[in-house]
């Protein structure tokens, strides 16, 4: 410890040289993060090693008391906001959704003071964003995040001309809500367009409680839409009594009954609000992946807070379309084909007639099962072709890559869990009729694609960006050449920069192996995308065969249903982000 005392800064360094070379490896980590904390103060003298460990340990304790205290105020948002939104679902408890309004509403005009101050305040300080973390907030992602608002805010404009025809008999909070929250969608875009990259190094603890309270009100505004949105795609099978001379209707919207009793009770001021109702309802799709969104880059700049960034870990990536062609012909084809399936399917499922309807299931299964089983062989070529390029994997702590995993793992489990119960009540029932063997099939086929899927993205995401080598000489035509410098008419060899024609197009032929996993991250990333169109518009085969609800009771297969397919739509929009991730950095 003589060596470490406070002396000059030659003697220190030349001490310190001595010491490391008698030393053990634990050693040298310690006198370098010792090295790493000495400050210089404003005289100019070397601070004490003792002060600065001392100083290394305030900055630690001060960062974990962060942690602590933001993850403390998510935790209790996100609890009481469960028992909110529970608590107003069932009619028998005094919870009407007036009051889940007003806790949003205070949330949201809190997260929105928040992020202006930050805005103004601690973003405009000096040195206070020291280091952008290049990984977060990609272009597209931002991209689908303005898309996403601009359809939110929309959905909001439809929703105050909806309920503002409805003011004599609906509360006033339900106008106030729809129009703080497109404020809120506003600024909150507009802050993570532009600060989504920063690792803030000042006022730690006041950036990290207003990031947590970001992500507990997205979260919050996510499962109010979700329920929702399942309230009213939610359907069970009405029992037919003895004296009903039809079978239409077979099937009824939970909410149904109790919106016609508000309706009659309740007239529209104006003849637009069927119009604005149903047209709100069509846009919640889009409010729910902005709010998921929204989070997750709320999380990623929670995770960056007082991180020192390397600045040579960064990548230019760049997408051209001429890169691939058979992957994103075949996708739009499963894509045109998905749509056109999923229109037949809602007019013949809407009409109420059990023959359309099981006309409409079986195409339905058809089409995904289609899908899926190429979807699945593609993904197997492309977990090979990834064995066989050999190519480093991605090392340091990345924020954004750990959490693209696990959101892609833990948003799988909802597709996973509504298919093997939907396996086990299929086989319960003996699997009778051409639409239960359909509906088996397609259930195990999903399970081995989410596998292999999952295998494949994994995989793609840790893997090194290919880095292309440019060659200071190519070869051209001598007569060319000759024509166009003189100087070098004896050389059929020149310079690349000489040359009239971009360098790109004698380096932008791709590998076999690049080009193939490119055609099918294009080809898988369309495929996901009718994956996820189908559920977040509205078709629910799990409702419309009643094998599941005949199996479990209809309240638990509702159950299951309704915690399954917010994740399972979830998962395929995420995947088509880090598809086209994998697509970029093959």
């Amino acid at each position: 410890m003589k060596c470490l005392a406070p002396q000059q800064a030659s003697s220190f360094y030349s001490c310190s040289s001595n010491a490391i070379n008698m030393t053990t490896k634990e050693d040298l980590e310690a006198i370098e993060n010792q090295i790493s904390t000495i400050e210089v103060s404003s005289h100019g003298e070397t601070a004490s090693p003792v002060l600065a460990h001392g100083k290394f340990k305030t900055v630690e304790k001060g960062r974990n008391w962060g942690w602590l205290l933001s993850g403390f105020i998510s935790l209790n948002i996100l609890l009481l906001g469960i028992a909110i939104v529970s608590g107003s679902v069932f009619n028998k408890v005094q919870i009407s959704s007036s009051h889940l309004l007003i806790f949003l509403i205070l949330l949201v005009i809190l997260t929105t003071v928040w992020m202006v101050y930050y805005k103004v305040h601690t973003s405009r300080v000096d040195r206070a964003v020291l280091y952008k973390d290049s990984h977060a907030g990609p272009v597209w992602l931002r991209s689908g995040l303005v898309l996403f608002g601009i359809c939110s805010v929309i959905m909001d404009i439809f929703k105050i001309v909806y309920y503002a025809g409805r003011m004599d008999c609906e509360s006033p909070v339900k106008i106030a809500f729809p129009a703080v929250q497109a404020l809120f969608v506003i600024v909150q875009t507009y802050i993570l367009w532009v600060h989504a990259k920063d690792c803030v190094q000042i006022q730690q603890i006041i950036t990290r409680c207003g990031l947590m309270l970001t992500l507990s009100t997205n979260l919050m505004v996510w499962m109010t839409a979700v329920t929702e949105e399942l309230l009213h795609q939610t359907v069970a099978p009405m029992e037919i009594s003895s004296n009903s001379s039809s079978d239409n209707d077979h099937r009824s919207n939970v909410n149904e009954m109790q919106g016609r009793a508000e309706d009659s009770e309740c007239k529209c001021s104006h003849n637009m609000c069927d119009v604005f109702e149903n047209a709100y309802y069509y846009l919640y799709p889009f409010n729910i992946e902005y709010s998921l969104f929204a989070s997750a880059m709320a999380y990623v700049m929670w995770k960056n807070v007082d991180r020192r960034m390397d600045e040579h870990h960064s990548h230019n990536l760049s997408f051209s379309p001429w890169d691939v062609l058979v992957g994103p012909v075949a996708g739009l084809i499963i894509l045109v084909a998905g749509l056109a399936t999923f229109v037949v399917y809602e007019v013949d499922v809407t009409k109420g007639n059990p023959k359309h309807t099981e006309e409409a299931l079986i195409m339905h299964y058809v089409m995904n099962i289609v899908a899926i089983l190429l979807m699945s062989i593609t993904t197997l070529v492309g977990c090979i072709i990834f064995r066989m390029d050999k190519r480093e994997q991605v090392s340091g702590k990345n924020p954004t890559r750990s959490l693209d995993v696990g959101l892609l793992v833990g948003a799988s489990l909802g597709q996973f869990l509504i298919c093997y119960f939907t396996i086990v009540a299929v086989l319960a029932s003996g699997v009778k009729g051409n639409i239960n063997g359909l509906n088996l099939a397609c259930a195990i086929l999903t399970v081995i694609q989410l596998c292999l899927q999952n295998a494949f993205l994994i995989k793609g995401l840790h893997r090194e960006p290919y880095k292309v080598t440019e060659t200071t000489t190519v070869f051209a035509n001598n007569m060319a050449v000759r024509e166009r410098d003189p100087e070098r008419r004896s050389s059929s060899i020149v310079p690349a920069h000489t040359l009239p024609i971009p360098l790109t197009l004698f380096q932008g032929r791709l590998s076999w192996k690049r080009r193939i996993l490119k055609e099918i991250c294009a080809f898988l990333l369309l495929c996901n995308v009718i994956l996820w169109i189908m559920p977040a518009f509205g078709a629910r085969p799990q409702f419309d065969n009643t094998v599941g609800s005949d199996i479990y009771e209809f309240q638990t297969w509702a159950a299951v249903v309704n915690i399954g397919m917010p994740f399972g739509i979830f998962y395929r929009l995420h995947s088509v982000a880090s598809l086209f991730e994998v697509c970029l950095t093959s």
